[in-house]
């Protein structure tokens, strides 16, 4: 695919198999064009890797977490559970939700936590609502230590971030689906990959060993759950597209 922007005549063009398509470059459909290549692009520069939230770095893109952040602040949770911690920079954010909520409560488990990201997080003034497991998110001993500090009643939300094989993301659904309450979501993240083969730093194979491919597998077999990007609670624009390291990623149970 070839796009070519003309900034004078306010147009682009995108040409994709011999058939060239002008678009008005002022328009929902140019943003959504260029957007594709930008997120790619910024995916390779590490852009997610430049934030920190509260002292913390936090390796996700901006427009993820604000689209979380509305989805937290409308379901209101009482447990978040994140698998994937790397520096923590996550949980502290989702700790800082439960805070300004007054509900709520993170637990967070990753395979190694080193001993520097446990200091900072243990150290943080929001540790107080997190909780650290360390260990495979997909071993039976740390699925069973996780369920075991869930109550029944509670509204829970979970955040897969930690390895994106599809087998993995897969064995992970399995796992914890049966945590997730009635509107709340258990989320595949980072189904960007399945864009990202042909980038530098991309791996072909993630056409097929992605999130999003363990998502739709999922669903097949759980009709209780539905793939569906949540509404956006505030849209003065035309858009209706997530600019988002997460495509495909947010699994509703009904």
């Amino acid at each position: 695919m070839k796009i070519t922007i003309d900034t004078d005549k306010k147009i682009i063009h995108i040409e994709d198999n011999d058939k060239t398509t002008p678009l008005d470059l002022y328009s929902r459909e140019a943003f959504e064009a260029i957007s594709e290549q930008w997120i790619k692009i910024g995916w390779n520069e590490k852009y997610a890797y430049t934030f920190t939230w509260l002292g913390i770095p936090i390796i996700q893109l901006p427009e993820d977490m604000l689209r979380v952040q509305e989805v937290i602040y409308r379901i209101r949770p009482d447990v978040i559970i994140e698998t994937g911690i790397a520096h923590g920079g996550s949980l502290i954010y989702y700790a800082s939700l439960c805070k300004a909520m007054d509900n709520g409560r993170v637990i967070g488990v990753d395979i190694d936590i080193r001993q520097h990201n446990r200091r900072l997080i243990e150290d943080h003034k929001l540790s107080p609502f997190i909780t650290l497991i360390e260990g495979d998110s997909i071993d039976p001993l740390i699925i069973s230590s996780i369920k075991s500090r869930v109550n029944p009643e509670e509204t829970t939300l979970v955040i897969l971030d930690s390895c994106h094989s599809k087998n993995h993301v897969f064995e992970e659904l399995r796992a914890y689906h049966d945590l997730v309450t009635p509107g709340s979501y258990i989320i595949a993240t980072d189904g960007i990959m399945k864009e990202l083969d042909d980038t530098p730093r991309g791996d072909m194979e993630w056409t097929w060993n992605n999130p999003i491919e363990a998502a739709i597998q999922f669903v097949k077999l759980h009709p209780d759950f539905v793939i569906e990007q949540p509404p956006w609670i505030f849209n003065k624009s035309e858009l209706k597209k997530n600019i988002t390291y997460w495509p495909g990623a947010w699994l509703r149970k009904k």
